[in-house]
């Protein structure tokens, strides 16, 4: 699993190359249910690890795109009709690479957390991984809609070329909701028989928890 995981980011750099065509794909792929739900497991313990562990109001920078939320993925599908499920599952993966490396940067070697952090990674390298052997590969091969081959432009670029505007504060806790929430909006097919299960996608949903944000990241 190890080296599956360590090639996924270049098929993910080759993706971005691409612009627009989308494809219907198939729901998502029984074998990624479990790593999926393992993956969810380790998230299911971000309260203690990325809120107690950290000070209070304590924040990272992100690009303003990498604070995605439920609300982003529901307007992405209002503004590209037939947006494809595999472009914004790709799009998942690209925007949580980013938003884990940044949280593991700030934190020193023995931080109480960093176990955990590098942890909640190799299992999202895993996730990813069986996903690309999921699909065939020229579904990677497909152009991207123009809208989201922007933001994918914005998470590929050198922090140092990143205009001040575009960076936001968010806390470690926020993003990893974020991390989860949208998962189950994505991957929902694998979270269906889990108790209390809820619509992540539901617009009713994202639009209450807008109005409960404090903080200028969406």
């Amino acid at each position: 699993m190890v080296q599956l995981s360590t090639s996924v980011y270049l098929l993910g750099g080759l993706l971005g190359l691409f612009l627009l065509s989308p494809v219907r794909v198939a729901p998502t792929p029984a074998s990624m249910c479990t790593p999926l739900k393992t993956l969810n497991d380790s998230l299911s313990h971000r309260r203690r690890y990325m809120k107690h562990n950290f000070p209070i109001n304590y924040t990272i920078r992100v690009h303003r795109k990498e604070v995605f939320k439920p609300s982003n993925i529901n307007s992405l599908r209002l503004q590209v009709k037939g947006l494809d499920e595999l472009v914004l599952q790709r799009l998942w993966f690209q925007v949580n690479q980013g938003v884990l490396k940044k949280i593991i940067r700030v934190m020193p070697e023995r931080h109480p957390s960093r176990p955990y952090t590098t942890e909640l990674e190799r299992r999202f390298r895993d996730v990813e991984g069986v996903f690309v052997q999921s699909h065939p590969a020229e579904l990677f091969q497909q152009e991207l809609p123009e809208t989201i081959q922007e933001t994918w432009d914005h998470l590929t670029e050198e922090s140092d070329r990143v205009p001040e505007s575009s960076w936001r504060l968010a806390s470690p806790k926020s993003l990893l909701d974020n991390f989860c929430h949208t998962m189950h909006c994505l991957f929902s097919e694998c979270f269906a028989s889990t108790e209390a299960q809820q619509d992540y996608c539901a617009v009713s949903r994202w639009r209450k928890g807008r109005k409960k944000d404090s903080h200028p990241e969406s």
